[in-house]
């Protein structure tokens, strides 16, 4: 199957509302207590950050997936990196190489922008996702870790 992914400006955001719903939806029972944000909710913060950016995977006018990241200093080598920030395709369309294809959407949108590198997390439940991860991409010589500053609404 073919895919096409695109940056989308705020104008067409709107074309991902079904799939935040979906995905508010899908992470509701891991807050812990708190409701998920609805989809436009999620899409004002994002459009209110000029820092914020959503890569879209496409299959004609269907949107399949999307990749909200961030375009961010790199200090130590004087550049830029991505970070991946929530990757999603919707359950219809798993297993399909959506997501490996909105990777290597960013991938190609970093080294145009001289990215140094193109970070993520990813649970360390989530055996489907780490199985892809392991495929395309090296682990990381680093741990992570959180700090919860509002346990409410935080995974």
């Amino acid at each position: 199957m073919t895919f096409e992914t695109r940056l989308l400006p705020a104008h067409d955001h709107h074309l991902l509302l079904p799939l935040l719903n979906a995905y508010g939806a899908e992470m509701a029972p891991h807050l812990a207590g708190a409701a998920p944000a609805t989809a436009p909710e999620m899409l004002r913060l994002i459009a209110n950050d000029p820092r914020a950016e959503i890569l879209g995977a496409f299959r004609g006018d269907e949107a399949l997936g999307f990749a909200h990241f961030f375009d961010l200093p790199e200090i130590v080598f004087a550049r830029r990196c991505g970070a991946l920030d929530d990757l999603f395709v919707c359950p219809s369309a798993r297993r399909q190489g959506v997501a490996q294809c909105l990777i290597e959407g960013l991938a190609a949108l970093g080294q145009t922008r001289g990215w140094s590198h193109l970070r993520w997390i990813v649970p360390e439940t989530d055996q489907a996702a780490i199985a892809l991860y392991e495929r395309i991409a090296e682990r990381a010589p680093w741990r992570s870790y959180v700090l919860r500053l509002a346990p409410d609404v935080s995974i």
